[in-house]
């Protein structure tokens, strides 16, 4: 297993880490709490060298002494977490009864350390929920050590039983309004939650927008579905199953910012929603140019036309003819055809190769745009999957910038094999000519601008949503492009 190696300076010295590529951002953070020697309820920051903030995450980057993290404690305020009446009685009965056998035995015995011990475990997750939410209830408490993190190796099955228990042991229990506000907005960072609890959000998006009611959906039946979605999601760097949540989780928050629910029908959102969910299923990892020039089964399949596309449409709805996921099933004739119909409509519109004709249709229409006209309305439902497709940039640069490095591993992936098997090498994914600023400026300023750019005309709302943060972006990589070419400049003879 693949082990990398972090350096960073906390109260005064550098330290050093190493973790596993199956470490998640908890057990990462808990080994940071452990060589600045604080607690579960103390806040970390992390910055790179030249200041930025950096999110604690498995996708951090090896470093060596010279180059270090600084890492910032900050102290939570845990005096103002309430402790549950029924643990604060539990306490003091077990208090009670270890002063009993104390004075009768003289020791206390071994079932009360143990009663005491799980008191105190509780205790310590409440006081370390995140957003004060009941999520964190749930995480495990297991012992870390600073050296080295290494979890035990589950196969795919075992991971996914394991994530199937989390989410059906939480999918019951109420979400908190303040997480459910976060959820609305562009800033959500989902480098913060575990996949049964992204199974969780995600159910309460399809509640909150009244799906279950609007089309008879039983609480059972979604979460069937939503798990299967997760299962059908690899496990590669980018398009994997987080992304899909974020793409998800972005379409969910643009509905709310925009009003859309009283502008479009239930059946619109349904579609839009479930498209942004299922999009990538069973992404391979390497795009449709690969698969094409490597004629691939799915190119084959699909006749070199969207050849992922059509497979994630195709995937998604051999899901949904399962009796057991079929979120659809009380759904008229007519509804379905028209939920077909548009879920992949939606879910081609997402391949890069359509996005100027796209864009284009939008762009003719904006100045007569009418919610009762069927063409434009379908119009608009491609461009929010568009959108919240590539909206990453629309995040905070913590949240977003992780996700870069993602994607750029899997589009090094890619190039080195197209290298290896003789096939044409991708020109914006050969990692000798890609640079991380420079893939970022040209995507920004040519492709995610002006898209988010034409939306803001139907929707001024978004501009200090989606366009502000996309424009800073656009200024951080530029910087940054100019001080490399600058910096290579300078170590020429």
């Amino acid at each position: 297993m693949a082990t990398k190696i972090i350096h960073f300076m906390v109260n005064g010295r550098v330290e050093r880490a190493e973790f596993g590529s199956d470490c998640s951002s908890e057990d990462i953070k808990d080994l940071f709490r452990a060589a600045a020697e604080v607690s579960s309820h103390h806040i970390l920051k992390l910055y790179k060298a030249n200041g930025c903030v950096v999110n604690i995450s498995p996708m951090l980057e090896p470093n060596n002494q010279d180059s270090y993290y600084r890492l910032e404690v900050v102290t939570s305020d845990i005096q103002s977490i309430t402790m549950p009446s029924d643990v604060d009685n539990m306490e003091r009965r077990v208090c009670h009864l270890e002063t009993k056998v104390l004075e009768e035995a003289g020791k206390t015995s071994e079932a009360i350390n143990d009663l005491q011990s799980q008191v105190e475990s509780f205790k310590r997750k409440l006081e370390s929920v995140k957003h004060l939410s009941w999520i964190g209830i749930f995480r495990d408490e297991s012992t870390k050590q600073m050296t080295k993190c290494k979890g035990p190796q589950l196969n795919v099955k075992e991971e996914h039983r394991q994530v199937c228990r989390k989410f059906v042991n939480m999918s019951f229990l109420q979400v908190t309004e303040e997480v459910r506000e976060y959820l609305k907005t562009p800033i959500f960072d989902n480098w913060q939650w575990e996949e049964a609890e992204m199974l969780v959000l995600l159910q309460v998006m399809f509640t909150d927008l009244d799906f279950l009611t609007a089309f008879q959906i039983k609480d059972d039946i979604l979460q069937n579905f939503l798990f299967e979605v997760y299962c059908h999601y690899n496990n590669i760097p980018f398009h994997n199953f987080q992304h899909c949540f974020c793409v998800t989780q972005m379409m969910y928050g643009l509905i709310w910012l925009t009003d859309l629910k009283s502008k479009l029908c239930s059946m619109d959102l349904l579609i839009m929603l479930t498209s942004a969910l299922c999009h990538d299923l069973d992404h391979p990892g390497y795009n449709n140019v690969y698969q094409i020039n490597a004629r691939t089964e799915l190119a084959l399949r699909y006749n070199d036309i969207s050849p992922l596309e059509n497979h994630h449409c195709a995937v998604a709805f051999g899901i949904l003819a399962k009796e057991e996921s079929n979120i659809l099933k009380h759904l008229t004739t007519e509804q379905y055809k028209q939920f077909r119909s548009g879920m992949i409509k939606c879910i081609l519109a997402t391949d890069m190769a359509r996005h100027n004709e796209i864009l284009n249709k939008f762009k003719s229409i904006l100045s007569i745009f009418d919610y009762r006209n069927k063409e434009h309305k379908e119009v608009l439902m491609k461009i929010m999957v568009k959108v919240s497709d590539i909206s990453n940039e629309a995040r905070p640069m913590a949240v977003a910038e992780p996700w870069l490095d993602c994607l750029l591993q899997e589009f090094f992936n890619q190039s080195d094999t197209e290298k290896l098997k003789g096939l044409p090498v991708t020109p914006f994914m050969d990692r000798d000519k890609v640079s991380k600023p420079s893939s970022q400026t040209s995507f920004i300023r040519f492709v995610l601008l002006p898209l988010f750019t034409e939306l803001t005309k139907l929707f001024p709302c978004l501009e200090q949503h989606i366009v502000e943060p996309a424009r800073r972006a656009l200024e951080y990589y530029s910087d940054l492009e100019k001080a490399t070419q600058q910096g290579e400049k300078a170590c020429k003879p």
